[in-house]
């Protein structure tokens, strides 16, 4: 019996969300085929320019620009954010500070404060049972 190995391949979109970029900024090559896993293991070990310039400056998809500004995706919906932003659009709005995006970022910070008090009772609650 011989073993065929077929390779995997994924739509641009999920290679773009693998990447954590915006898929309408990427090469329209990129676009319009398909990526195989050896193709995303290159992307992600040895980016080529147009990758770096997207990381680097943008636009960011959403999921980034909510981590670059430190608040959940849904917070960004909001606030009024529901398109990419660029490097210095997320830069601007952190100057600006906009009571939305203060108002977001204290949600997040009680979200991580009640998520860590959670993690640390259920691990005591571990070390009573384990006792």
């Amino acid at each position: 019996m011989t073993s065929h190995h077929s390779t995997q391949t994924m739509k641009p979109a999920t290679a773009a969300k693998k990447l954590g970029v915006y898929l309408e900024a990427t090469p329209a090559e990129f676009r319009e085929g398909v990526v195989s896993r050896d193709e995303l293991n290159a992307l992600q070990s040895d980016p080529p320019e147009w990758l770096q310039e997207l990381r680097r400056n943008g636009p960011h998809p959403r999921p980034v620009v909510a981590s670059k500004l430190g608040v959940s995706i849904s917070g960004l919906a909001r606030g009024g954010v529901t398109e990419a932003l660029t490097t210095e659009q997320i830069e601007a709005l952190k100057q600006d500070a906009p009571e939305w995006l203060q108002k977001e970022r204290a949600t997040q910070a009680e979200v991580r404060k009640e998520t860590a008090r959670l993690k640390e009772r259920d691990a005591e609650r571990g070390r009573r049972a384990d006792a």
